[in-house]
């Protein structure tokens, strides 16, 4: 899949898959941006990109974002398609869980990018599922 992508910053490299089984590309701090103990932050990540008709780009932390003591602010971000235009910069939303601020530096990858296809779903409402129930959390066992 070729796509169209615009960089915000082009002394920083474009994203890259970091091995050849990896489901995502890595995203760099644009700006060097402090986020405040207990504090959100949004962190601008350089890129905009195309997507393709009927798919949307997740946007993940990467593993080793939780050892820096953030975590993204609203689990994990959906961009859609249409987001696409000149100034539609991909921003990571990160909250602090710390006592002391964070500092992430211009250049270092903190989030991942999974592009996804979407399955569009239509609603067919029924009165009752007929379909046995499970429960609630936990209840294959701990």
């Amino acid at each position: 899949m070729s796509l169209r992508i615009k960089r915000f910053d082009q002394s920083l490299p474009l994203p890259e898959y970091k091995t050849e089984g990896a489901g995502g590309f890595d995203l760099l701090v644009r700006d060097t941006v402090t986020i405040a103990p207990k504090s959100f932050g949004y962190v601008p990540l350089n890129v905009a990109i195309e997507l393709p008709r009927g798919h949307v780009a997740l946007l993940l932390p990467r593993s080793s974002l939780h050892k820096r003591g953030l975590i993204p602010a609203n689990g994990a971000g959906v961009i859609d398609e249409d987001y696409c235009g000149d100034a539609d910069e991909y921003i990571a939303s990160l909250y602090n869980i710390q006592d002391t601020p964070v500092v992430l530096t211009k250049g270092e990858r903190i989030m991942q990018c999974v592009i996804v296809p979407i399955v569009y779903a239509t609603w067919n409402e029924v009165n009752q599922m007929g379909n046995p129930n499970r429960g609630r959390f936990g209840t294959t066992g701990v």
